[in-house]
């Protein structure tokens, strides 16, 4: 069973060139490539985009240091079922590449909004069913080579678009750091772009997907939830042109909106909210469980927008501030990490831990029975080996109302999980540990006990 909760709780663990032409790879069986070069692969995501036309292409700098893309005359490869694409580009494995998907009649995308996708002038699409898109569809991401994946969302379409506005266009720098612009708009953390999203239509069948990949699907996801049930919008099509022409008027998207335009805040919250309709359609509690986290970052960063230019956010409608500072030890391994307690409704709260005092914030919204717990995952085992995010297979928190009594327990088989979510607690005080489980079996000491009042 899932829990949810909003005390935030971090808590250190110790474990016991230019020039060439472009080839094209057709997806069909027969089709091959004799050329020498790199292959592009990635994924089309929004949701799963599939028979859509893709193009790559080497983006090359002119004397003035202007990069543009070096377009090929060169038969598009097709987004197989599950979104997925490859394109052999001729050359050495160097430099930056813009990837393009646009769709003609045969392109279908799988409706990844729950509870279902509102069709103009038409019936609505169940959720995990595919349905049409229009011929002005389209998706950029651009990557370096050297890395080999591209994939292409809404988001990356966006960064690409923000790249643009620079002197050098479609540089390295100015794609890395729209990319970086972009994933600062929505809350996500750092690289979250390059990661891989999900179908979420099948999430139960990929348990050990990241909550940061899923939080990268379902904002992609938003720009489809906003066209249900808003007449304004017809299409995703409409949706991310009204975006991108913010985007390159500005370099930024409107916050709150003016009525006309889409809002980041739109977006923001209709992520937030197709996090929480999508744990009444998944059966994994694993999956469950970080969807609740999901759905957390989501409302965190709806009431902390305040500016879109990629710079520090302010807390909007409260005054939050938080005092962290502990130092745990245990074993011949020593981690030095923050406790964390968002405030209850009365906006106090206190936390223990070995040496370290009380701290507090506030934060009016969350509720009163629920904590958010927080953990940094280990370098090293107690007896100062290094240990490698590859060996831990997961966590165990173990919680209950007495420090002496921890009786119950949540298990966790994600390494790359560092959030857990508990709700539904009943008055008193709450007592919170944790402890790695590594590959061989292996599980380390509890970690320092930390409390909540509720």
């Amino acid at each position: 069973m899932s829990k949810q909760g909003v005390l935030m709780l971090s808590m250190a663990l110790l474990l016991s060139g230019c020039g060439f032409d472009l080839s094209e790879k057709d997806t069909s069986a027969n089709s091959t490539t004799a050329d020498p070069g790199v292959q592009i692969a990635g994924s089309a995501v929004k949701g799963v985009i599939q028979r859509g036309l893709v193009v790559a292409n080497r983006l090359i700098a002119d004397k003035d240091g202007y990069y543009a893309p070096q377009r090929q005359a060169s038969k598009p490869v097709l987004t197989a079922d599950d979104g997925s694409y490859t394109w052999q580009l001729r050359g050495k494995a160097d430099g930056w590449a813009l990837v393009e998907l646009t769709a003609d009649n045969n392109t279908r995308m799988i409706c990844d909004v729950v509870p279902g996708c509102d069709q103009p002038g038409g019936e609505t699409v169940a959720f995990g069913q595919g349905m049409p898109v229009d011929s002005s569809f389209a998706l950029r991401g651009a990557g370096d080579l050297k890395l080999e994946t591209v994939n292409l969302t809404p988001l990356t379409h966006l960064a690409v678009t923000l790249a643009e506005r620079g002197a050098d266009g479609l540089s390295p720098g100015a794609i890395s750091g729209a990319y970086t612009t972009v994933e600062n708009w929505f809350g996500l953390p750092a690289g979250a772009l390059r990661l891989t999203p999900p179908d979420l239509t099948r999430l139960d069948e990929m348990t050990s997907v990241s909550a940061d990949a899923i939080q990268v699907a379902i904002a992609n996801a938003a720009f489809l939830a906003l066209v249900n049930d808003n007449s304004q919008w017809n299409s995703i099509s409409d949706v991310l042109a009204d975006v991108t022409s913010q985007i390159r008027a500005t370099g930024q998207i409107s916050i709150m909106g003016d009525g006309t335009n889409v809002a980041l805040a739109d977006l923001i919250s209709a992520a937030a909210l197709q996090s929480s309709e999508l744990q009444a359609v998944v059966s994994s509690s694993v999956i469950s469980q970080k969807l609740v986290v999901v759905e957390y970052r989501n409302v965190t960063r709806f009431k902390t927008i305040d500016e879109v230019d990629g710079g520090e956010t302010s807390v909007a409608d409260s005054g939050s501030s938080t005092d962290t500072g502990s130092t745990t030890e245990t074993g011949s391994t020593t981690e030095t990490g923050s406790t964390t307690e968002t405030g209850t409704e009365s906006g106090t709260g206190s936390t223990t831990g070995s040496g370290t005092g009380e701290t507090a914030t506030t934060e009016p919204t969350i509720p009163a029975n629920a904590a958010l717990l927080s953990w940094t995952a280990p370098l090293t085992r107690e007896n100062g080996e290094s240990l490698s995010m590859g060996e831990i297979a997961g966590y165990e928190v173990v919680y209950g109302t007495s420090p002496e009594n921890l009786d119950q327990s949540l298990a966790i088989g994600d390494a790359s999980v560092d959030e857990l979510l508990v709700d539904e607690l009943a008055e008193g005080t709450w007592y919170f540990a944790i402890r790695t489980l590594d590959t061989d079996g292996n599980r380390s000491r509890l970690s320092e006990v930390v409390y909540k009042q509720i």
